[in-house]
């Protein structure tokens, strides 16, 4: 199970949300750059990087930055936040960002969904953003009439190869990761699932590695290990 310590920008920093609440942020780096070498030397295997910016205005903002993030490191970058037009997914075949994360426009308009999964094929990963197990949309201010479970199905049934699963609840809470929530998705699908949302301790990622679910192939972890609730190399030795 890999690894994926978040990376989200904010007006050029590196911050963290609490239930990605815009208005509550913690600025953890004035260099996101710096942070993502930081998280490369301690054995990081990828990085999860989001525009909040973009995620919030509806096109990507911070993209100048996070293409000098991917340049400065060796490790896989995935990248979401505003991808929602079909310009935007041509520009990001020109970049050398490993994965390419679409949320609230797989929702909303299916036409894109297609092209994305038809352009991007396995670099394409679907975010669902869920709010009491229905999928959230627009930087997660707005709750849609789909339920993640439902949403999941589908997508796998059009051919995405990749999701993320994020429980808003729990998101920068530091409160544990909803395991009821992500088992019951992987059990509904075959598809391939990153999950996030909560991680607090290394007792949560025990819990989750203990689920052994084979499609749940990785983890996002943010405020944990900016507040050196754990490290890098003592997540690993669970999840590998």
């Amino acid at each position: 199970m890999i690894l994926y310590p978040a990376i989200d920008i904010q007006g050029g920093c590196c911050v963290r949300l609490r239930r990605g609440d815009f208005a509550d942020s913690t600025v953890f780096s004035d260099d996101p750059v710096a942070m993502a070498g930081m998280w490369e030397e301690q054995g990081a295997q990828a990085l999860h990087v989001v525009d909040l910016d973009g995620a919030r205005l509806g096109r990507p903002v911070n993209l100048d930055l996070i293409e000098k993030i991917a340049a400065a490191i060796s490790i896989p970058v995935q990248y979401g936040g505003g991808i929602r037009m079909a310009a935007d997914l041509k520009r990001m075949g020109d970049t050398a960002i490993n994965r390419i994360v679409i949320g609230t426009a797989a929702v909303t308009d299916q036409v894109f969904l297609m092209d994305a999964v038809k352009v991007m094929g396995e670099r394409l990963v679907i975010s669902i953003d869920a709010e009491e197990g229905m999928v959230a949309t627009h930087g997660w201010q707005e709750r849609s009439m789909v339920s993640a479970v439902r949403f999941a199905g589908y997508l796998q049934s059009e051919g995405v190869a990749h999701i993320l699963y994020t429980d808003i609840d729990r998101d920068g809470m530091m409160a544990g990761m909803n395991l009821g929530a992500v088992r019951d998705l992987a059990e509904q699908v075959n598809i391939d699932i990153i999950a996030s949302g909560g991680i607090s301790s290394l007792d949560d990622l025990r819990r989750l590695k203990a689920l052994a679910l084979a499609n749940i192939s990785g983890v996002i972890v943010g405020r944990a290990l900016y507040e050196a609730s754990f490290t890098v190399a003592q997540a690993r030795e669970i999840l590998d």
